[in-house]
């Protein structure tokens, strides 16, 4: 199997990028996985395919996996990247349109930055004696004074106490240029340098303590991500901005 691959990052979040316009790459979860390892891979915390639009109107359709080549739900910064590689296929100049699993988004492409419009989220609720909102992924937000030491030995049972299917861990800690976040993500099944819908929701959940008012900058360990949004839960008028870079390409030979 020789596969063409691109490879991006969004605020240290990276992705296998694969253009299936014209053929399926129907890779099984076990090829994703493999592809995805930091050892015996290209390493990613995720895999796209970009195929055909399937609703009119649309420039695309994305179809994201896991680092565990699961289909996942909605991924925040995997949309911006996707977009971004879109743009650099020449599919679009700057502004497009596309449907994901969660439903339609848009996207805003000027240089490495990446704005996307998020589909609209309910209300916060209390959950496992923290926070938890669905951004297009489950999330519980742990609001706190500092983040654990042990961030990932902290996370792990948290996200298991939500099921099998488990639930993103995220921690928010204000501090004075906004807020700082560390997210566990399901599926990758540890802590990841960014997660696009963990910052959305951390954002609502600040909104909601009353720590913030919207946009809100929050400042993961692979870059900043800023949020803005309208009401305090539902929230509607999603926009989720970063940056976006393409980093290598190759063919993957197996």
């Amino acid at each position: 199997m020789n596969l063409r691959f691109f490879k991006y990052q969004g605020a240290g979040n990276d992705f296998i990028l694969l253009d299936c316009r014209e053929s399926r790459a129907n890779l099984t979860k076990e090829q994703i996985a493999l592809m995805c390892h930091r050892n015996f891979g290209i390493g990613a915390d995720g895999l796209m395919y970009l195929e055909p639009p399937r609703h009119k109107g649309d420039h695309f359709y994305m179809v994201y996996f896991n680092a565990d080549g699961s289909e996942s739900t909605m991924c925040g910064n995997g949309g911006r990247c996707i977009s971004k590689f879109a743009t650099d296929l020449g599919i679009v100049a700057d502004r497009l349109q596309f449907h994901a699993i969660d439903g339609p988004h848009w996207a805003e492409v000027r240089g490495d930055q990446v704005a996307l419009g998020m589909i609209d989220a309910p209300a916060v609720v209390e959950s496992h004696g923290a926070h938890f909102v669905d951004t297009g992924s489950p999330h519980h937000v742990d609001v706190r004074a500092a983040h654990p030491e042990a961030f990932v030995e902290y996370a792990r049972p948290v996200r298991n106490s939500y099921g099998v299917e488990g639930c993103n861990i995220n921690t928010l800690v204000a501090i004075d240029e906004g807020f700082s976040i560390r997210t566990y993500e399901r599926g990758v099944e540890n802590e990841t340098l960014a997660c696009g819908t963990g910052a959305v929701a951390a954002a609502m959940v600040a909104v909601h303590c009353g720590l913030a008012t919207s946009p809100v900058v929050i400042k993961a360990l692979g870059g900043d991500l800023k949020i803005s949004f309208s009401g305090t839960g539902p929230f509607t008028d999603v926009v989720l901005k970063g940056p976006a870079a393409y980093c290598f390409e190759g063919i993957w030979k197996r």
